[in-house]
């Protein structure tokens, strides 16, 4: 039993030892392809490291990608690698230090645009009602708005139109447009 046991073990080891021999075989020439194509290396690496950055968001990742790109742009052209790596620690180190800042202040800012009620400061109303320094009513953003002027002497007529310069709780202070 023992003999039949070691002649099937040493008919399996033959199959062993060629997948073996195979899979080192692919990995040699794997190997023997990228050091042939180095430039094919680093724009995988920058896939690779893009797609990370959109797990994270963080814009680290793509400070290295970019400079994957640049050392994958020297591989191209027949650089050495030494030069290949210098580039791209010279691109991602300066994009995280120089780039990334800015950028991230410029995401974390918030919106630019105006929003809500402070958007309509600075549009054209039609006075519906008599508009005084005591009260009015205009239509602004085809919505009623009660109205006062800014300054104490001036009153517009009903079909007029006013500048919106502000806005004071639910009231509009408008003011005369300006004639072009």
């Amino acid at each position: 039993m023992r003999h039949t046991l070691t002649a099937r073990a040493a008919q399996h080891e033959p199959r062993a030892a060629t997948a073996a021999q195979e899979r080192r075989a692919f990995m040699n020439d794997l190997g023997n392809w990228i050091s042939d194509h180095p430039w094919v290396a680093w724009v995988g690496l920058a896939v690779v490291l893009s797609v990370l950055e959109l797990l994270s968001l963080d814009l680290v990742l793509l400070m290295f990608a970019l400079g994957a790109l640049g050392g994958a742009l020297v591989a191209a052209f027949g650089g050495p690698f030494w030069l290949s790596l210098l580039v791209f620690v010279l691109i991602s180190l300066g994009l995280l230090f120089v780039a990334r800042p800015s950028m991230v202040a410029r995401l974390h800012a918030g919106p630019t645009l105006t929003s809500g009620h402070q958007a309509l400061v600075g549009r054209v109303a039609v006075v519906i009602e008599p508009v005084t320094w005591r009260g009015g009513l205009v239509e602004l953003a085809s919505e009623h708005w009660s109205a006062r002027t800014a300054l104490e002497g001036e009153s517009f007529e009903a079909g007029t139109e006013v500048l919106v310069t502000q806005i004071d709780g639910a009231t509009v202070v408008v003011t005369g447009k300006a004639t072009p």
